[in-house]
């Protein structure tokens, strides 16, 4: 048992986020995402948001800074959806964490699927906001010399 981590982050999500390297990616899902078809890891993170798991994950996962794009989201497909409002919430999220601001890319649902497919993992949750999958690119952990 540890101290201070977050009841959301379980074990394997945190051992997950260990093993990535730089530029593994890794999937949060939502509920409609067909997760199952789609990952070659699975990691069931059910009962908590996406945002609360994007909020403590990069207390500790860094995002990569080596391109514009530290992020993706799946672009909306749907007429009459417009911007899901949960996209802000990660920008809000990405920009205080990573002191980054619009670093979240847009992908066709299908590009989406297949980078998915190529992710360390897929983390499904059961987030009912729609477009809400995101992914995100691990970065390095900077080492600061004194």
């Amino acid at each position: 048992m540890l101290k201070n981590i977050p009841g959301c982050l379980s074990s394997d999500l945190f051992a997950a986020m260990m093993e990535m390297g730089h530029l593994d990616e890794i999937v949060l899902a939502d509920s409609n995402f067909p997760g199952f078809s789609h990952a070659q890891r699975i990691i069931h993170c059910e009962g908590f948001s996406i945002p609360r798991l994007l909020n403590e994950m990069l207390t500790f996962l860094p995002l990569d800074d080596l391109s514009s794009s530290c992020a993706y989201v799946m672009k909306v497909s749907r007429k009459g959806v417009g911007t899901p409002p949960i996209w802000s919430e990660y920008e809000k999220i990405i920009e205080a964490k990573e002191q980054k601001a619009h670093c979240i890319d847009q992908l066709d649902r299908f590009d989406f699927y297949a980078r998915a497919h190529k992710a360390y993992a897929v983390v499904l949750t059961d987030e009912k906001a729609i477009f809400a999958n995101i992914i995100l690119t691990k970065g390095i952990v900077k080492r600061i010399e004194p």
